[in-house]
């Protein structure tokens, strides 16, 4: 049977269970790994809706505007030897009560709000084109307008030296601050470019790439109104989110999207109906299996397959009628190349079928 509602259909109800609130404290997030080892901070149920708080660790970029005391706290207390092999800060991790391997995490994610009106972006020395920028360093500060939902960029200034530690606090002084995009606006659109399950793996596993697991999978229309659906790879799943985003563009090109800290709304739902083999997002209007690998090539491979098993096990195609189709209807576009492990994702409307039982 289908694991998502049709097109145009009101998604079946979970009943929500219980309302649980996880804020962002040194005790409660784990920094630049995921780790099927990590004790999780919270249990909850299928159906309970989790209101979290996501954290930037891009903060220190304008200290005086993305950080608040809460902020400082996690940045002052948890060591720099502890913020490794990655970069994230990720709230988590949340088990699932009977969630086992093999089963789906289905997330619905109702809400995201920005913590403060500010964000930054870095072009930096992971970005695509570092070596074309005679090896620069820059960062640009968004102010965010609520009444129009739109991002213009405050100032800008160049990083000095290279940003290599996670958590850098910069305070730029005045006189270095530059104009930046004089008169361009930018739409905001949260999103949060790192959730997802622990891996099944012995110790830390970065969270720069992404993979099967989720990770840093960076498309922005992880946002309010999709949906999820997580391949579980432990007991309890042990999930987690982090690096929050206002903005970002497909391909990320620069090294980061607007980083900004936010607070997110979302239930998870335990899934033991069907099966998956890479995360896959439901937007209102399509669905969107993601690809993975050092090589942007078969990146573009993986998710081309996994669009094939989309196609064939969940909407009853065969393979040669799923082939033609993704030729003729489904979006291919690059998610990330910046990640070490590149993403490609491939997006095919929902509306194109026809609905169950229709002659």
């Amino acid at each position: 049977m289908p694991f998502i509602c049709e097109a145009g259909e009101t998604r079946p109800d979970t009943l929500p269970g219980a309302l649980h609130t996880l804020r962002a404290t040194p005790e409660t997030i784990h920094w630049g790994y995921f780790d099927p080892a990590k004790a999780p901070v919270m249990k909850v149920k299928s159906g309970d809706l989790i209101q979290a708080e996501a954290i930037t660790h891009h903060a220190g970029d304008a200290p005086d505007l993305l950080m608040d005391e809460a902020i400082w706290k996690i940045f002052r207390e948890v060591p720099e030897a502890d913020r490794n092999p990655g970069v994230h800060i990720m709230t988590g991790p949340i088990y699932v009560e009977d969630a086992k391997p093999g089963d789906i995490l289905e997330v619905r994610y109702l809400r995201m709000s920005p913590r403060c009106n500010y964000g930054s972006n870095l072009a930096a020395n992971w970005g695509h084109l570092y070596k074309e920028f005679d090896e620069k360093e820059r960062v640009t500060i968004y102010e965010l307008d609520p009444n129009s939902n739109q991002a213009s960029a405050l100032y800008a200034y160049d990083f000095p030296g290279k940003y290599l530690v996670p958590g850098t606090i910069t305070n730029c002084p005045v006189c270095d601050r530059q104009p930046a995009l004089n008169g361009v606006r930018v739409p905001v659109r949260p999103h949060l470019g790192t959730a997802g399950v622990a891996p099944d793996v012995h110790g830390r596993v970065s969270t720069i790439p992404p993979g099967l697991h989720g990770g840093n999978i960076d498309n922005w229309r992880i946002g309010a109104g999709a949906v999820m659906y997580y391949p579980v790879q432990v007991d309890g799943a042990l999930f987690s989110i982090g690096d929050p985003h206002v903005s970002q563009g497909d391909g990320e090109i620069s090294g980061t999207a607007i980083e900004a800290s936010l607070d997110v709304l979302f239930q998870v739902v335990l899934r033991k109906d069907f099966t998956f083999p890479s995360p896959l997002l439901e937007t209102p209007k399509f669905w969107i299996v993601h690809g993975f690998d050092e090589d942007l090539d078969q990146a573009m491979k993986n998710a081309s397959l996994d669009m094939l098993t989309l196609l064939s096990d969940h909407q009853g195609l065969s393979r040669n009628d799923a082939y033609s189709l993704m030729s003729v209807a489904a979006d291919f576009a690059v998610t990330q190349v910046v990640d070490g492990r590149q993403g490609v994702h491939v997006r095919i409307p929902r509306t194109i079928f026809p609905r169950k039982g229709a002659g």
